[in-house]
C-alpha cells in the first residue's frame, strides 16, 4: 500500500509558503560573497548543531558549541561528542546535496544515524541500522508514563520505504516545504531506530529541502525555531496513543503549518545577519506599501492595525516592520504594547 498523507492547503500555510519565497528573493538579491556565505553557513552549522542536540536534553550552552566546533580536543564528554556528530552529519549531507549526489533513501538514513549516534550507543546492532526492536516513547517527567507506541519493528522498514518513495516521486511536484514538512513528521512517528531519530530526522529533512529547490538552505538552522519552544514542538510533531489505532486518521495540516512558520522565522534571521554593505537597492513589496501608505494617512500605525489590512502572519508583520526600520523609512515609538509607528523624515531626532 502507498502512503497517502492527509493534509489541507490551508490559506494560512499558502500565505506562510508564499511568504517563505518572497523572503529567498530577497536574500539572493544580496549577492552575498563566497567568503560571505562561508561565514553564514559556519555560523548555521553552529546553531544547528546547537539547537538539535539541545532539543533532545544536551546541556551545552551555544557558545560552548562554537567553542567546541572550533577547537580540537582530545578528551571529549559525551555532550559534546554529540554536538560533534552533529556537525559531521550536516557537513556530509551538504556536501552531497550541493553536488547532487544526494539520495533520500533508507541506506542514506542508517549512514546519518550512524554519524549522529557514533560512540554513544552500547549496542553496536542499534547502530546505523534500522531497529528490530520495540520502543516506546515516554513522558521525560513521569518514565512511568507511557506517551505514544510507535509502529512494530516488523513494519518500519515498509513504512519508510513507503514514506521515501513518496517524497521522491513528489519532488518538483508538490512544494519543497510541505514535501520536507512531511518527511518530517511522519519520521518521527514511524520512529526507525532505537535512538537518534530526532536528529536524524532533522538532518534529513534539512537535506530533503535542498534537494527539491529550497534557495539557501545550507544557511538555515529551522532547529532554531523548535529549540525556543520544544514543548510546542513535540507537541506538533508527535502523536499520542498506539501508532495502529491511530495510523488511519494522522492529519498533517497543523503541523505543515507550526513547520512552515518556523522556516520563515528563520529566514528572518539570516535576513537580520546579511551584511548590509553587500545589500543592492532594496526592494519595497506591497505589503511594505500598505504600511506607508496607512501611516500616511492615519499618522501612524500598531501591530494590530497592521493585521486588520494584511492577511500576513505575526512573524512576518515584524520582519515588515524591521525592515522599514532598518531602511530609514519608518521609526517605533512607544514601549511594550504600547508601540507605535511613525514615518521617518531626515530631520527626525534619531
Amino acid at each position: 500500500m502507498k502512503w497517502k498523507p492527509k493534509y489541507t492547503i490551508t490559506d494560512k500555510l499558502l500565505s506562510t509558503i508564499r511568504e517563505i519565497g518572497e523572503a529567498s528573493g530577497e536574500i539572493k538579491s544580496y549577492h552575498p560573497s563566497g567568503q560571505t556565505l562561508a561565514k553564514l553557513e559556519l555560523n548555521a552549522r553552529e546553531l544547528s548543531s546547537y539547537a538539535s542536540t539541545s532539543i533532545e536534553g544536551n546541556p551545552l550552552p551555544l557558545t560552548d558549541v562554537r567553542r567546541l566546533l572550533k577547537s580540537k580536543k582530545e578528551h571529549i564528554r559525551d555532550t559534546e561528542q554529540e554536538v560533534l556528530n552533529y556537525n559531521k552529519a550536516l557537513q556530509t549531507l551538504f556536501a552531497t546535496v550541493k553536488a547532487k549526489t544526494f539520495k533520500l533513501d533508507i541506506s542514506t538514513l542508517e549512514k546519518v544515524q550512524k554519524q549522529v549516534v557514533d560512540g554513544l550507543m552500547d549496542n553496536p546492532a542499534d547502530c546505523g541500522h534500522i531497529r528490530k526492536a520495540p520502543v516506546i516513547i515516554r513522558n521525560p517527567r513521569k518514565l512511568d508514563e507511557i506517551v505514544f507506541i510507535p509502529p512494530d519493528a516488523k513494519d518500519v522498514r515498509k513504512l519508510t520505504k513507503e514514506l521515501m518513495d513518496f517524497i521522491n516521486a513528489n519532488i518538483g511536484k508538490i512544494d519543497p516545504i510541505i514535501l520536507a514538512g512531511l518527511f518530517h513528521r511522519q519520521s518521527v512517528i514511524i520512529h526507525p531506530f532505537i535512538d537518534g531519530n530526532g536528529r536524524t530526522t532533522r538532518l534529513m529533512t534539512t537535506a530533503i529541502l535542498g534537494k527539491a529547490g529550497l534557495d539557501f538552505f545550507e544557511i538555515f538552522s529551522f532547529e532554531n525555531y523548535y529549540n525556543r519552544n520544544i514543548t510546542r514542538y513535540f507537541k506538533a510533531v508527535g502523536l499520542a496513543g498506539d501508532y495502529y489505532e491511530l495510523e488511519d486518521e494522522i492529519e498533517f495540516t497543523v503541523w505543515l503549518e507550526y513547520f512552515a512558520e518556523g522556516i520563515l522565522d528563520e529566514s528572518g534571521r539570516v535576513r537580520k545577519i546579511l551584511p548590509g554593505k553587500e545589500v543592492g537597492k532594496p526592494r519595497l513589496e506591497d505589503h511594505h506599501r500598505k504600511i506607508l501608505t496607512y501611516i500616511e494617512k492615519h499618522g501612524s500605525i500598531t501591530q494590530r492595525e497592521y493585521a486588520g489590512i494584511t492577511s500576513r502572519s505575526l512573524a512576518s508583520r515584524k520582519i515588515d516592520f524591521e525592515k522599514l526600520i532598518d531602511l530609514g523609512l519608518i521609526e517605533a515609538k512607544g514601549v511594550g504594547r504600547g508601540t507605535y509607528y511613525v514615518l521617518r523624515y531626515e530631520d527626525n531626532s534619531p
